[in-house]
């Protein structure tokens, strides 16, 4: 097969690191025509505050619900943007949620000081899960000796496992979660599998793995699309895509209100993220994260292009940093750098050279966007 030629969107950032782009006959790319299908309407709905009357009925069936409850809500709490600033709003909201905060290991200590911060000032209570760390060690190992892209999919799957877990026991019936349309629509597929594939992760780890994986919280396709949602009837809202959400702006307002400091980089809240998006996937697959996080942006009307352009050449993130993340990763995994080095040296895999349940998640996500919309 002959290498691609290169092609960048003329409307935004993405380009041909990811396999399956395409352009139309003015060089736009394939995800921006889709985020003006499936949700542009919506989010300059919510920006001329449209939404409004939406989210406030909303968040009166969560009142309801959780009437004469401790709590009537619960979040997961990352200390990034999007999950510091749901809790604002869910504040302001007159909302009651329980945060719980997924402890993978890799907390930085800014990241530690900005969820105790959050926390404090909103008088929120929260629980912390503090992962078998011998058991993620393990896990994540395995997924870098796979070479597979998404290697942070033993966080990702590990945190709406507690939240559900959690969400139950406290009889909760809704999860507000700081995904949003308006700064993360747009993402590859061919970047990295899905992290809710719980017979991917559990493949991978028997192949590669040696732990066992006894208290790791996992969940399963049955749980996360039959029993939760409609046996325990836990729903999820995603308040920013209510609300003109502005990443600059929510950046301020939590900064300003709640003590929160800035990361330097999108999740760059985790040691292990920081160094996987900013080192691993460009320098191993030449996937570089922050094309798609500036393309939603650019077309959410957050960021001029050219700006785009002009960050994209600057290195991911302090090339000194990286190299001190590589031996820091390299110790807590248990291994040298030079061992890290050979493992990241084994050809690329993808995802489908695993077990997976892709075929049954596709159906179910076309089931879910025919019933419910995006």
């Amino acid at each position: 097969m002959q290498p691609r030629t290169y092609r960048i969107c003329t409307r935004c950032v993405m380009d041909t690191s990811d396999p399956d782009i395409n352009f139309d006959s003015d060089g736009v790319c394939s995800h921006c025509r889709q985020y003006d299908a499936l949700v542009r309407d919506q989010i300059e709905r919510a920006n001329r505050g449209e939404r409004q009357d939406e989210l406030g009925a909303i968040v009166e069936r969560i009142k309801k619900a959780g009437a004469g409850r401790e709590y009537d809500c619960i979040m997961g709490l990352s200390g990034g943007v999007d999950s510091s600033y749901v809790a604002y709003v869910a504040k302001k909201l007159g909302l009651r949620p329980l945060a719980v905060h997924f402890d993978s290991g890799w907390n930085s200590e800014l990241a530690v000081n900005n969820i105790e911060n959050i926390v404090k000032k909103l008088g929120i209570d929260l629980q912390t899960f503090v992962v078998d760390w011998e058991e993620m060690r393990d896990l994540q190992l395995a997924f870098f000796k796979a070479s597979v892209a998404n290697c942070d999919i033993p966080t990702d799957h590990a945190f709406p496992a507690v939240l559900y877990r959690e969400a139950a026991r406290h009889r909760i019936g809704y999860i507000l979660s700081g995904t949003n349309h308006a700064t993360e629509f747009i993402l590859p597929k061919a970047w990295g599998h899905t992290s809710s594939d719980k017979r991917h992760l559990v493949d991978v780890q028997r192949k590669f793995g040696t732990a066992t994986l006894r208290t790791y919280p996992t969940i399963g396709f049955f749980a996360q699309y039959v029993y939760y949602p409609y046996i325990c009837r836990i729903r999820t809202v995603r308040p920013l895509n209510y609300i003109p959400y502005n990443k600059t702006e929510a950046k301020r307002i939590i900064s300003e209100e709640l003590g929160w400091r800035d990361y330097g980089g999108k999740h760059h809240e985790s040691v292990f993220t920081r160094f996987f998006q900013g080192c691993y996937l460009p320098t191993k697959f030449g996937y570089d994260k922050r094309r798609a996080h500036l393309a939603s942006l650019i077309n959410s009307g957050q960021m001029a292009r050219a700006d785009a352009l002009l960050e994209l050449e600057r290195p991911t993130y302090d090339p000194a940093q990286q190299l001190e993340d590589k031996v820091f990763v390299a110790k807590k995994l248990g291994v040298t750098p030079a061992e890290l080095d050979a493992i990241f040296a084994q050809p690329n895999r993808s995802y489908s050279d695993f077990a997976s349940s892709d075929r049954v998640l596709r159906v179910a996500l076309k089931v879910k966007r025919a019933v419910f919309g995006v």
